[in-house]
Order: C-alpha cells, then structure tokens, then sequence
C-alpha cells in the first residue's frame, strides 16, 4: 500500500499530524503535568522566588511547558512532544505498581483510590461485547493487545485462544495467556482488542501496522479510545489547542475522524466507529470511541 509509512516520520517535537500526516497545524502554549516531567524526565515544578535574582522573569511556580497542537484537516488534538522508547519505558515501566502510584498520589491526592478502581471489571463490558457481535460469531480466538491482566477482555467465556500483550508484569488471569511480540505476531487471531492504548502512543501508526501483521483477511479489530470531553462537546471544531492547557498520559485527542483516517492510512477498512457514554467521571472522560475494522 502507497500510504503504510503515513506517520512514520518520527520527530521530537511533532511537525506533522500522527494521524494523517498533515502540516496544517496550529497550537497554544500548555504545561506537562508535574507527574509526567517528574517521572519521565526527573523535572520537579519549582518556585521562583526573589532568591533567585532573576531580573526578567517573574515570581512564581514554574512548570514544564509544551505545546496543544490541532491538525486543521482531521482535526486530531495532541501534545507536541513526541516521548522516544527511554521516555516511554521511564514513564510505563511497572505501570500503576507501587513506585508509579506513590509518586502520583503525591502531585495527585486520591489517585491511589482511583488505581484500585481501575482493577475492577469494566461496568460496560456488555456494550462491547453487544457491538462486537454484529462482526464477529463466538467462539473466538483474541489477542488483547496492551490487555493488563485481561480482567476486561470481552468474551473470556467464549474464547478458544486467549492471548494478552502487554508491557506490564503483571500476572493475567487464568483463562488467558500472556505471549511477547514474537508470539502475538507469529499468530492469526480472529479478533483483537486495543482498548485504552493508543491514546498513549506517541506514533499510533505504529502499533496499528504491527497488529494489522497478525490480522488474516476474516480477523477483526476493536479500538477503543476515549472521547475526550473536549472533544466529545466539539468534534468539528479546529480550534480546541486554544483551550487544552494541560497533558497528562493521554497525549493523543482522537475525533470520529481522525481515528477513521488513522486506520484506512494504516491499510484498514473501518466497519463501524459508534460513541458510547461508559461512566459520569468528571475527571477522566465518561464518554469512549468504538471502532471495528478488518483489513483491506
């Protein structure tokens, strides 16, 4: 295919959409949240007192900066820096274990509650698994890419081959299989699921591409996104940058259209996006994008 290498084009501080390649952007000042710069970069915020003797810059706490960037063609919001694999390791290296929780619950009181929550059956499950029964006929063979444990995998009754790639050492639950990425892209699943990844990645390309190798031309693939409140309100709009002023781990925004674009360039066919509302969270986003597509 012509457009497989759209997003490749890796850069420190992003040029082009990781979407759909596009230029055409614009962007606003933001901050990267005190966790983030903390634990990636070991950037403490600080405040700028007179005992500096700065002259020209003003008293006050100073924050890591960065950049609200909004592609003008598919409409995609995301932070301007691009974390390299060391970043990438240094921030989801033994993910929400008792390091990452510790330091996060110190810049973000009551997120240690909110981690414990997050090990819980997702209460949507029957949602997901209702919109994947129009593309796909049980039993299956799945593959949950970046699945945790698989303690949110739809159809872990109904599976007759149960793999889970992950970055985290945690233990998986019984009925699945943890593989590493020579396993995963050595097989053919009939269905995978990359739920609440790529909204982490800095080129989603990427992963879309390699999960594409282990798709035959019958398998199905199930994103899942969330969709951010910013978002969701104003999907159209081309000016949202002006109003994100802080990035956190997700550091991709996705529209209905730029997670279409995103996969017909990584050589998809999109079957299906709907929106549901999965929760009343004020502080993450109550809404998730579901996308089904095959390959082309």
């Amino acid at each position: 295919m012509e457009n497989m290498e759209i997003g490749l084009n890796k850069k420190r501080i992003a040029a082009n959409c990781v979407c759909c390649n596009s230029d055409n952007i614009l962007k606003s000042p933001a901050i990267l949240m005190p966790f983030l710069s903390d634990r990636i970069f070991d950037w403490k915020p600080v405040c700028i007192t007179d005992e500096w003797g700065l002259s020209t810059i003003e008293n006050g706490m100073a924050y890591c900066i960065c950049n609200s960037l909004q592609c003008q063609n598919c409409g995609h919001l995301f932070l301007d820096i691009r974390f390299d694999d060391n970043e990438m390791n240094a921030l989801y290296s033994k993910y929400r274990e008792s390091e990452y929780v510790k330091l996060r619950e110190k810049y973000e009181p009551g997120y240690t509650q909110r981690n414990k929550n997050l090990d819980m059956v997702t209460p949507y499950i029957k949602k997901v698994e209702s919109f994947l029964l129009n593309y796909v006929t049980l039993p299956i063979s799945v593959l949950d890419w970046g699945g945790d444990t698989g303690i949110n995998t739809p159809f872990k009754k109904d599976i007759n081959k149960f793999h889970i790639y992950d970055i985290s050492n945690k233990e998986v639950i019984k009925e699945a299989k943890k593989v590493d990425i020579g396993e995963a892209l050595g097989t053919t699943y009939d269905l995978i699921v990359c739920s609440n990844v790529i909204e982490h990645i800095p080129y989603p390309t990427e992963i879309m591409l390699d999960i594409r190798s282990v798709m035959s031309d019958k398998s199905i693939l199930y994103v899942e996104v969330p969709y951010e409140l910013i978002i969701q309100k104003n999907d159209s709009k081309k000016d949202l940058y002006k109003n994100k002023k802080h990035w956190h781990e997700h550091i991709n925004f996705y529209t209905k259209n730029s997670l279409k674009i995103l996969a017909a360039n990584c050589g998809f066919e999109v079957i299906a996006i709907k929106e549901m509302k999965v929760s009343s969270d004020k502080e993450g986003s109550p809404y998730i994008l579901q996308l089904a597509c095959r390959v082309k």
